[in-house]
């Protein structure tokens, strides 16, 4: 801790961190390359959580918001600071304190479900209108899709298309923390930050996976 208050390297890298994370949202913003990029967009708070704790990754989260406020205006810097720069910090927390695997994308899955409600309600107060309505209309026609091919001539009510909405965001928010951890694992393993060891199947996959590049 004497070192971080001596030393200008816990602002150089705070600020540095900041705006390669600025920087990752928007590349990824104006030339999207899939998931590859979206995987990367929590780990530079989570990061300066690592090295220099809570105070530089919350100074490094909100310093990316201003960034691409000035770069892409307020509406796209909210939506990045909420959920992937909370994402980061929480991130680093739990890593920090080695918590389980089950434990950090459970939560932060959450968060980042809460994150998607956010936007919703968020884009839908700019534009006039409800979003929601959107996600309810594409469930319902792909449930129907599903009723089709399995014969069901029935029509999918309200509270099950809002129901299973909810059930497909969550599922998708977990998966995507799921993945920053694979990608965390092996970028901060490399830069001397490791992160908390994966479950035992997942380490199995991993040596796997080594032996196979080995042979």
């Amino acid at each position: 801790m004497n070192r971080s208050q001596q030393s200008p390297l816990p602002m150089v890298e705070t600020a540095f961190l900041a705006s390669t994370a600025s920087l990752i949202w928007l590349i990824n913003y104006y030339f999207p390359l899939g998931p590859l990029l979206r995987i990367f967009f929590p780990v530079p708070m989570a990061l300066v959580y690592l090295r220099w704790g809570k105070r530089a990754s919350w100074m490094s989260a909100l310093v990316a918001g201003l960034l691409l406020s000035v770069l892409m205006g307020p509406t796209r810097s909210i939506l990045f600071v909420m959920p992937y720069g909370l994402q980061g910090v929480l991130l680093g927390v739990l890593w920090k304190r080695r918590a389980s695997w089950e434990v950090a994308i459970a939560l932060t899955g959450l968060l980042g479900a809460f994150g998607v409600f956010f936007r919703v309600w968020l884009v839908s107060l700019l534009l006039g209108e409800d979003l929601w309505v959107f996600f309810t209309v594409q469930m319902t026609q792909l449930l129907n899709w599903g009723f089709e091919k399995v014969g069901w001539l029935i029509q999918p009510s309200l509270t099950l298309v809002q129901v299973l909405s909810i059930v497909a965001i969550l599922i998708n928010s977990f998966v995507y923390v799921f993945v920053v951890h694979l990608g965390a694992l092996v970028l901060l393993d490399r830069l001397g930050n490791p992160i908390p060891r994966p479950p035992q199947w997942i380490q199995q996959i991993l040596a796997l996976d080594s032996d196979d590049e080995a042979t």
